[in-house]
This record gives structure tokens, C-alpha cells and sequence, in this order.
């Protein structure tokens, strides 16, 4: 059986290079075949020998660990780097990740915060921050339940000392409305729980269509009743005052019907002696009558959102009905107009004092922006 090992040899093994030149010549031939040496030359020339840059056998040494391999190639220089140096703001960024971004759009907040509330004017100091803060537009006096039972809320009779009309006071154009009317009024399915406090009263009240208005043209009836609904319950309204509560309801006898009425009906329940379309509470029928032509098309002071047109009808004509019976005045030139203020003929002082001259509203240049809202920061 032959050894695959290769031949045997009898005696000391000599293959460490220490011992090369104790050898005897036989041996150190049978070493040289076996170990043959890259470069070695008939006169003992070991100059790519073991260990220089040509050996095939790593682990040999050099005869002079301290000689330098003239032949070694030098190493080729580095290729440049290729990526772009990352700029400070990209820096920034990556340290401080979602920080980078958040912090400039909350100095842009707070920039259009303060500009508004400089902007609104009338500052007031909140005791708890110290901080001024735009003070909501006041109310007049509340006047006592049953204090009066005629039409509240028009201008007075012409009497060709004051204008019939103000420009700023006209029906904008737009959709189309109901001219006439049965005169009769159906309510509106639905009721609500309280809203608000009430501690000193809760008012019911009904939602009603004239019979014979048409809907459709602003989402039904149900879509009216549920925008009179939400602007009663908006903490904006009346119920932050916590004396006020409201609660609908569709059977039994409310407090006072809120009442979409066409073109003429409102005429006849609120008059026409001034002419233009007004809406108006009249506790004589028990209701608060909102001019359908009015819904659909707002009023030019509102400059085309009609939306808050409608909450401002809502509002003004139930402030009417829990006992704000006067007209208010623009109180601060450029600020919000009072809720009270019978925005439906204008913004400006000047416009709604050629109406009544004699009325509460002075001819003094003010002029205010439109408000939906008694508590518009509540």
C-alpha cells in the first residue's frame, strides 16, 4: 500500500531553513526540488526569493528582513471621491431630523397669530397670562322677556328724511329663490338635547320651512335644519354666555319658531317700508323670520361667503329673540363687526346711519370687518 505522503526519508527532517547549509548536498538538492524557489539562480541568487513580492510562500522569510523589493510596484493613488460635501443646511437636518422643519412652520404660525390680533385691534389683558389678546365685539343691553311685541330688527318707516335704500345694502346676485309662498309654515323633523348651561333660561325652538319654498337648491330641509342646529351649539354662539341654553324640538310649543320664508311672506312679516330684503324677529307670531332670498344669495358685505352669511342670519335674529332687541354700532374701525350689527346693509357705520340718523349708529367713518359670531374667539 503506498504512503501518499510522498517518500519517506530516514533520519533528521531538513526543511528548515536554518539548517539548510548543514545539509549535505544530496539533501539540500532533493529540498531545492521539492521546495523550488522563484528566481533562484545558479549562483545562489535569492533575490525573489521567499517573502518578496513574487514568492508563491507567504510564511517563508527573507534572507534580509530589511531589505527593500526594489521591483514592488508602487500602490496607484486613490481615485477622487465622487459625493458632494454635505452642506450646512443638510447638516442640520440630519442632526436634528423632523426639528429642522417643524420649528420654521411654527414661527410662521405664530407670525400670522400676532399680525392677526394686531390687525383686529382692541386689545384686552387676559388674567391668567398677562398677554393682550383682541377683545371680542360687545353687546347692547338685554332687554326683558316680553318687553316688546312688534317687529324687531328692521329700520324704521321712510319718511323721506333718511334714505330708502344703501348700495352696500342690496341683494347680491346669484341663485334663484322663492318669490311667493302659502304663508303657512310646516316644521322640520328633528330635536336636540340642551345645549349650553342655561342658567337663568333654556330656549326651545322649532325648525320651519314655508310651504311652497324650494329646498333643493341648498341641500333640503334637513340641511337647513341641521345648520341652524350646529350654529346654536357652536361655542361661538349664544351658549357661551352660560346664562343662555337651547334645546329643539318638533312637537309642542317652542319659544320661538326659526322660520325660512320666501321673498313676500317676509314682507309682510317684517315690513318693506325701507327697501331692501331684511329678515327680522316678530314675537307678535312668535318667530324668527329668515328672508329666503337672503339663504340663497347672502349679502355684499360678506363678500361672497355665503355660509357665514347664514350663521350671521341665525345669529342676529335669535339674539333678537332671547332679548338683544337694539342695533349695535361698529366699535372699533377695522376690528369685527358686533353680531348685533345689522350687517346685512353694510359694515360701515356711515352706510347703516343714512338708513336711520337718528338711530344708534353715529356717522363717524368706522368701518368693521363681517361677523358671524357673538363669541367669535370663544
Amino acid at each position: 500500500m503506498s504512503d501518499r505522503g510522498g517518500p519517506r526519508r530516514s533520519g533528521r527532517a531538513w526543511a528548515d531553513d536554518e539548517y539548510d547549509d548543514q545539509r549535505p548536498a544530496s539533501a539540500a538538492r532533493r529540498v531545492e526540488r521539492r521546495h523550488p524557489v522563484e528566481g533562484r539562480s545558479g549562483d545562489g541568487d535569492f533575490s525573489r526569493g521567499v517573502g518578496g513580492r513574487g514568492s508563491h510562500q507567504p510564511l517563508r522569510a527573507q534572507w534580509d528582513p530589511t531589505a527593500r523589493d526594489e521591483s514592488a510596484r508602487t500602490r496607484a493613488p486613490r481615485p477622487p471621491r465622487q459625493a458632494k460635501k454635505q452642506s450646512k443646511l443638510g447638516k442640520f437636518t440630519s442632526v436634528y431630523g423632523w426639528r429642522a422643519y417643524a420649528v420654521p412652520v411654527l414661527l410662521v404660525v405664530t407670525s400670522l397669530v400676532v399680525f392677526d390680533a394686531v390687525r383686529t385691534g382692541e386689545p384686552t389683558t387676559t388674567a391668567s397670562t398677562g398677554i393682550d389678546q383682541p377683545a371680542d365685539p360687545g353687546f347692547g343691553a338685554l332687554s326683558p322677556s316680553g318687553d316688546s311685541t312688534g317687529v324687531i330688527g328692521v329700520p324704521p318707516a321712510a319718511d323721506g328724511n333718511f334714505a330708502d335704500s344703501v348700495p352696500s345694502g342690496e341683494l347680491p346676485d346669484g341663485g334663484s329663490f322663492t318669490v311667493q309662498g302659502a304663508g303657512t309654515w310646516h316644521v322640520v323633523p328633528g330635536s336636540t338635547g340642551q345645549v349650553g348651561q342655561g342658567s337663568e333660561r333654556v330656549f326651545t325652538y322649532t325648525v320651519e320651512v314655508e310651504d311652497g319654498v324650494d329646498t333643493a337648491g341648498f341641500g333640503g330641509e334637513e340641511s337647513f335644519g341641521r345648520l341652524v342646529d350646529q350654529t346654536l351649539g357652536n361655542p361661538k354662539s349664544w351658549t357661551n354666555d352660560q346664562r343662555f341654553a337651547f334645546r329643539r324640538i318638533d312637537q309642542g310649543e317652542p319659544d320661538f319658531r326659526i322660520s325660512l320664508t320666501s321673498q313676500m311672506s317676509i314682507r309682510q312679516a317684517c315690513g318693506y317700508d325701507i327697501q331692501l330684503e331684511v329678515s327680522c324677529y316678530n314675537p307678535g307670531i312668535g318667530r324668527v323670520v329668515l328672508n329666503e332670498p337672503r339663504w340663497v344669495r347672502g349679502a355684499i358685505a360678506f363678500q361672497g361667503d355665503i355660509g357665514s352669511y347664514r350663521q350671521y342670519q341665525i345669529n342676529h335674529e335669535v339674539g333678537h329673540a332671547i332679548g338683544y332687541q337694539q342695533h349695535q354700532p361698529c366699535e372699533t374701525d377695522g376690528g369685527l363687526a358686533p353680531v348685533m350689527m345689522q350687517q346685512t346693509f353694510g359694515t360701515a357705520n356711515d352706510d347703516i346711519a343714512r338708513l336711520d340718523p337718528e338711530g344708534v349708529v353715529p356717522m363717524d367713518g368706522k368701518t368693521c370687518r363681517f361677523n358671524p359670531w357673538p363669541y367669535p374667539r370663544g
